[in-house]
């Protein structure tokens, strides 16, 4: 398994597509938060979800997630999924992008690359425990986050 890229971008600059659920039944949303790395001698992923999101509960239900990145032409799409919720709309129809089976969860024939992910943690944030107060406004009028870190098990 092998993945170059420049960690401290990847999320921020290109975003990724975060996926949960079976090919029959699924939804995907926009992340610009989330990080790379090694935890308990295993390569991961952290994905953040807000409470509030549609995605949450697929992330809940289901022990593989995805994170996909695609080429910069699919930006626009890409702000889309982040911006409307899979309760109000049918986000696949409505993006264009097709979907296909990746172990137990679900990839885009469109990514550059996906990152198959096994759940191994998930934590609240506590806006309580955030130091800086500038960053207790990202709580001000919303939802916490989930803190989701899966084990990446394939690239692809």
């Amino acid at each position: 398994m092998e993945f170059k890229t420049d960690i401290f971008s990847q999320y921020d600059k290109k975003w990724g597509l975060l996926t949960a659920g079976s090919k029959d039944k699924f939804n995907m949303m926009t992340i610009s938060w989330g990080g790379m790395g090694t935890l308990w001698s295993k390569p991961v992923v952290t994905a953040y979800v807000r409470t509030s999101r549609y995605t949450h509960e697929f992330m809940d239900d289901n022990e593989y997630f995805t994170v996909s990145f695609f080429p910069e032409e699919y930006k626009k799409i890409l702000g889309i999924l982040g911006s409307k919720s899979g309760r109000d709309m049918d986000k696949i129809n409505g993006s264009g992008l097709t979907a296909k089976e990746i172990g137990k969860s679900v990839t885009f024939e469109e990514a550059e690359v996906t990152l198959l992910c096994r759940k191994l943690f998930v934590q609240r944030l506590d806006p309580a425990n955030i130091i800086n107060d500038d960053d207790k406004a990202f709580y001000a009028n919303d939802s916490e986050h989930d803190m989701y870190i899966g084990e990446v098990v394939e690239i692809c």
